[in-house]
């Protein structure tokens, strides 16, 4: 029986080691923390964290990302905040004096950061320096108690004493081989295959009765069993990676044990070889989907940093900002919501969509940047008008100043915008000058409407007269007649707007019937006079060529007139919002009335011009 164990235990342990050899390394999990979205602030506080945890393992498998991410990202909003001084200069050099590293701090704000980033780093070194030089220590030691433990086997196999003296004292070794820590790599094979060999030689030759060796076997058996159960549970464990690192650890307890009894050794061994396999396949699939699901995480990243890119390499000065910087930070929000992609194509693609967002939001800053000026130079430009208004807003020249203020008005409404929250501010001051101006004015006028009601029953008078007027048979006395009505008309004033068209429509309607004859002789008498100048014209020395000009003239003088009619037609939209603007738009009126006769006369004469020189 001692010789079955001997022979087979060598083969158990091959087996365990090959079972270990396969299982993935955990190095290869990765992390979860995306340091690339935090600020610096952040970053140093999670470093530090991590630090006071004490946490060696943690340190060690994030302390260089963490490095990376804190200078690149001390790299980019240094670059963001205009700072041409790289933050290492004045930094690295140790040989620097305390008060020149403080003048660095009061140009760079971000050098504070960056020392007290390296003095955390630098404190993680020595922690971490301290830690190895502790393990190693330990393993030195370690490898002393092992090997004392195998000094002391070996003197018990040459003892030749009772089983009641040796076993005890054996089975002290094996706790005490089993309680020590791990030894140097170097030495771990070989020291462990001279243990090995001295246990087995130990169950071989020394004379240990069988209920005692059937009770250690037995014992094993419960343990491994029980080790069994566990790995056969890891398979429902969530956490994969938690799985395979509890699985490493049984594979080491199961290292530590003695044989079991020689009938079950291969069941035992198959079984939790089994239950070892189920975990490794487990692990296996997920790295497996682990890789498809960063394949596809890949190509939607793929896809973004190319919208990313359309959008940051769209041109145009009207193009819409506000719809783009909502499209971009769509695409940066979808971006978070997607997972890793694999570690060698990670970094390069978010350095691709980072690069992307950076030229969007540049392009952003100086477009808004040259556009502040256009907003300032329009203020300025406003800010002008506002005092020219506000120099005339206590002038008395009526008419004068109506015109220069329309003008004004007019200029406003050229001027592009200006900042949202001096546009308000602007507007109000300009439009208070024109207001006071025009208040003032109705104030003056407002003295006159008393006499409105009186001007209104004087007119109606002289259109009675009008309408009861006989009209002699001397033209020359109908014309005096005309010119005495019109005369006594126009220095009655004004009537209350509500009766203004209905008076001037009956005055109108009245010198129509009564002096129809004289105005269409006057006008006759007038295109007489005008056929006269041109037969002049035609017979002087400047013929055809001196009525061409005398055309050109009419039509010029025709084009100015209908300028003017659109835009005192434009300017009375300015006095309808306006209080007691009713003499104003009163005179802009008749001024329109004149204009649109005078027009009619013009275009008789040109007719006349080009229906004689066809």
């Amino acid at each position: 029986m001692t010789q079955d164990i001997t022979n087979s235990a060598p083969q158990e342990q091959f087996e365990e080691s090959k079972a270990l050899e396969n299982t993935p390394s955990t190095e290869s999990v990765p992390t979860t923390t995306d340091y690339s979205e935090m600020n610096l602030k952040e970053i140093i506080q999670l470093f530090q964290e991590m630090i006071d945890r004490g946490d060696q393992q943690e340190m060690y498998r994030c302390a260089d990302n963490i490095k990376a991410a804190f200078y690149k990202t001390l790299k980019k909003e240094k670059i963001a905040a205009g700072l041409t001084i790289p933050i290492s200069e004045g930094i690295e050099d140790s040989a620097h004096k305390d008060d020149d590293e403080e003048n660095i701090i009061s140009v760079n704000p971000f050098a504070e950061l960056e020392r007290g980033f390296k003095e955390l780093y630098n404190r993680y070194k020595v922690e971490r320096t301290s830690f190895l030089q502790v393990i190693e220590r330990h393993k030195e030691d370690n490898l002393k108690n092992k090997t004392q433990i195998i000094e002391e086997l070996k003197s018990l196999l040459e003892k030749q004493e009772d089983l009641q003296h040796t076993f005890p004292t054996f089975r002290e070794l094996q706790n005490r081989w089993k309680s020590t820590g791990p030894i140097p790599q170097a030495n771990s094979k070989d020291l462990w295959d001279t243990y090995q060999f001295l246990v087995e030689k130990f169950y071989d030759f020394v004379k240990i009765n069988n209920e005692l060796r059937d009770l250690d076997l037995k014992k094993n058996l419960e343990v491994k069993t029980e080790l069994c159960d566990k790995a056969e549970a890891l398979v429902n464990e969530p956490n994969i990676v938690q799985a395979f690192r509890k699985l490493q650890k049984f594979h080491e307890e199961w290292r530590e044990l003695g044989p079991v009894p020689k009938e079950l050794r291969e069941e035992i061994w198959s079984r939790f070889k089994l239950a070892t396999s189920n975990v490794n396949k487990r692990q296996q699939d997920y790295f497996e989907t682990l890789k498809v699901d960063q394949k596809k995480n890949l190509e939607h990243k793929t896809t973004l940093c190319e919208k990313a890119e359309v959008i940051a390499a769209s041109e145009g000065e009207d193009k819409d900002w506000n719809q783009l910087t909502k499209d971009m930070e769509a695409l940066q929000e979808e971006w978070k919501s997607i997972g890793f992609a694999s570690k060698k194509d990670n970094q390069r693609i978010y350095d691709r969509f980072r690069a992307a967002c950076d030229k969007f939001y540049n392009a952003k800053r100086d477009y808004y940047s040259n556009f502040k000026k256009v907003m300032q130079e329009n203020l300025d430009k406003k800010i002008a008008l506002c005092e020219q208004a506000e120099s005339l807003k206590e002038s008395q020249d009526w008419k004068k100043t109506t015109d220069q203020l329309i003008g004004l008005q007019k200029k406003w409404k050229e001027i592009g915008p200006v900042a949202r929250k001096q546009s308000d501010v602007v507007w109000k001051r300009f439009r208070a000058a024109c207001d006071s101006f025009f208040e003032n004015k109705s104030k003056f006028f407002s003295t006159v409407e008393e006499s409105y009601e009186d001007n209104l029953k004087k007119k109606l008078a002289l259109i009675e007269e009008l309408n009861e007027y006989k009209p002699d048979t001397k033209q020359t006395e109908n014309i005096e007649a005309l010119k005495d009505f019109q005369n006594r008309w126009n220095e009655i004033g004004y009537v209350p707007l509500k009766d203004k068209e209905r008076v001037q429509s009956a005055y109108r309607h009245a010198i129509d019937v009564k002096f129809s004859d004289i105005k269409s002789s006057e006008n006759e008498n007038k295109l007489v006079r005008f056929r006269k100048h041109i037969k002049e014209l035609q017979d002087s020395s400047k013929g055809e060529r001196g009525i061409k000009v005398e055309r050109d003239k009419l039509l010029q003088k025709f084009r100015q007139l209908e300028q003017d009619i659109a835009l005192w037609e434009n300017n009375m939209g300015f006095f309808t919002k306006s209080k007691n603007a009713d003499s104003i738009l009163s005179d802009i009126e008749k001024k329109i009335a004149r204009a649109r006769e005078e027009l009619t006369q013009i275009e008789e004469k040109i007719k006349l011009i080009d229906k004689q020189y066809e």
